[in-house]
């Protein structure tokens, strides 16, 4: 049901494995995330899964997973992606070329009818065509290797006699040689899609690539000039050679000069020799030496190519119903290639992952890994009905904003219904706000504007607010207030909240009822002087400061006098 939704997609909107640039949908469903900061982030996870995949179209299918509140429809797709193997590959996909035809027929093709209607239509194709209105226009035909006649009432004996005329059906079979231009444009890639794990993509290279033999057969091996000239030299020296055995008497040599005519040995001669040449007689005039009938052979050259030109357009004509198929054939396979490179890159985003989410009244993450960090650490966090709010503390750099947006990826990835790689339960959010770090310096148009939004917030058990650093947009003697204040209002209208902050300490003289203050710490130094930071929170207790750390690290590093003396004061008091 969900690969048949892609697929209408695909067709609505003409996406393509070989379009260059991805193409501009519009965007199916609202979005949960409600704030610039939150879309972004999912953004990002959308691009992170997307690295996966190899054309620039099929991250478009994401819209056909767009953000429910239904929470069957999610079960439907973890269904989906539950049944994909994990082990597909699209790597091979990489090396598709876009098709280009490489054949093209060698004959002139001409298409002729004395139906005005009929007429019309045949000059909506790319192929000339003529109306027939009289005998002279059947004479001038002769010129063409192939007539293809369609609706002809008038004229049809006079085209019989023609050995180049195909008589056809409708105008449908007119010109199928186009079908074969495509088709051999396709010859590359399906020595490529070989590799690929689809039953439908091989069942219609299997039904297709037949026809490809029709571009790769040789014809019998036409009789050229130059081979008739060769020919030719070589049965008059055969003659020369037989001549000389023969015994001939005065008289029959007589006869011959005086009547003009040849003997009946030597005729016998270069009639065994022209035999032997397999060099059709009404070619050849035979005489001492055999010489070549230059109009004979004009007609039998033309003839000739004729004949091999009408067998190849019947042959074509006979695969007709199947050629007409290619077009339609081709683009099933362009959407089918689509989805495979969605479920295959799907498939490898998700290799170590093991366990889909659930959707209860509270946040549990039990050892989920940031997909994207390299070598992520494993974190576990909780709210729930006691605490629905965290009030997360911690040095700079130490995993607080990473923290929340890694509640974002677990959010947007359980609505995609993709499995996770830790254990996940969450309320079925319907309303996510992110307000991401503030990158300018505190002002009262920065602070009004975060109240205005915080204001803006609807509220409920399926909305979660996202807050990191909004102290930096105020004062600092109130912020911590004003934090503990907003948490307040928030877990009384049954929101939950997770508020990175510096303003720990603050904060905890205000603690608002259903709040809880987690840390994320440095606990020390490494050989190298680096901080070593446990990115996973300690629930309940406020994280540490670590400027002593900091200046620790620089004294070590530096060996400077200020910081000696700096660390040294510290340590002391």
């Amino acid at each position: 049901m969900i690969e048949k939704e892609m697929i209408e997609f695909i067709k609505e909107n003409n996406l393509n494995i070989f379009n260059l640039y991805k193409t501009p949908v519009k965007s199916t469903g609202e979005s949960i995330f409600k704030t610039r900061d939150g879309k972004s982030v999912y953004t990002k996870v959308l691009g992170k899964i997307s690295d996966y995949f190899c054309f620039s179209d099929t991250s478009d299918l994401f819209n056909c997973f767009a953000f429910t509140k239904n929470i069957e429809e999610i079960v439907k797709r973890q269904e989906f992606f539950r049944i994909i193997d994990k082990n597909l590959n699209n790597d091979f996909l990489k090396e598709l070329k876009k098709p280009k035809p490489i054949w093209k027929p060698n004959y002139g093709i001409v298409a002729v009818t004395d139906n005005e209607d009929t007429f019309t239509k045949l000059k909506n194709l790319d192929v000339p065509v003529k109306f027939l209105m009289n005998e002279d226009d059947v004479l001038d035909l002769k010129n063409y290797e192939i007539v293809q006649v369609v609706d002809v009432e008038q004229f049809s004996y006079a085209l019989e006699q023609l050995p180049q005329s195909v008589f056809l059906d409708s105008v449908e079979d007119v010109y199928l040689e186009r079908y074969l231009e495509i088709l051999s444009g396709w010859h590359y890639n399906f020595g490529i899609l070989e590799k690929i794990n689809s039953i439908e993509i091989k069942e219609i290279i299997k039904e297709i690539i037949p026809l490809l033999e029709l571009i790769q057969i040789k014809g019998k091996e036409k009789i050229s000039r130059n081979f008739i000239e060769d020919r030719v030299e070589e049965i008059n020296d055969k003659v020369s050679e037989k001549i000389k055995n023969l015994n001939i008497s005065g008289e029959i040599l007589f006869n011959m000069l005086s009547q003009n005519k040849l003997p009946k040995d030597i005729q016998d001669v270069i009639e065994d020799c022209i035999e032997d040449s397999k060099i059709p007689e009404q070619i050849l005039e035979i005489g001492i030496p055999v010489k070549i009938n230059e109009l004979e052979l004009e007609n039998f050259i033309r003839l000739q190519d004729a004949n091999e030109n009408t067998d190849f357009a019947e042959k074509i004509k006979k695969n007709s119903k199947i050629l007409k198929q290619i077009p339609e054939k081709i683009e099933r396979m362009n959407y089918l290639l689509l989805v495979y490179d969605f479920i295959s890159g799907i498939s490898q985003f998700i290799r170590n992952c093991e366990y889909f989410p659930t959707f209860n009244d509270y946040i549990e993450i039990r050892d989920s890994k940031n997909i994207f960090l390299n070598n992520a650490q494993a974190i576990s966090f909780h709210l729930n009905n006691n605490y629905k709010c965290s009030i997360l503390t911690g040095a700079n750099s130490g995993g607080k904003t990473t923290l929340i947006e890694h509640v974002i990826q677990l959010i947007g990835l359980s609505n995609l219904g993709l499995p996770l790689n830790g254990i996940v339960n969450l309320p079925r959010f319907t309303e996510v706000y992110y307000f991401a770090k503030n990158k300018g310096s505190a002002s009262k148009g920065a602070f009004e504007t975060l109240l205005t939004q915080m204001g803006e917030i609807k509220t409920g058990n399926s909305t979660l607010i996202l807050a990191d650093e909004i102290e930096s947009v105020t004062e600092p003697g109130v912020a911590g207030k004003i934090i503990a204040a907003t948490s307040q209002y928030f877990i009384n209208k049954n929101c939950f909240l997770i508020i990175a902050t510096h303003l720990g300490q603050e904060i905890q003289k205000f603690l608002p009822n259903g709040a809880r203050i987690d840390g994320i710490e440095a606990k020390g130094l490494d050989e190298n002087n680096e901080l070593i930071v446990d990115h996973n929170p300690v629930i309940g207790r406020i994280a540490n400061s670590t400027p002593e750390l900091i200046v620790e690290k620089m004294a070590k590093s530096k060996q400077e006098d200020y910081f000696i003396y700096l660390n040294e004061w510290l340590k002391n008091y």
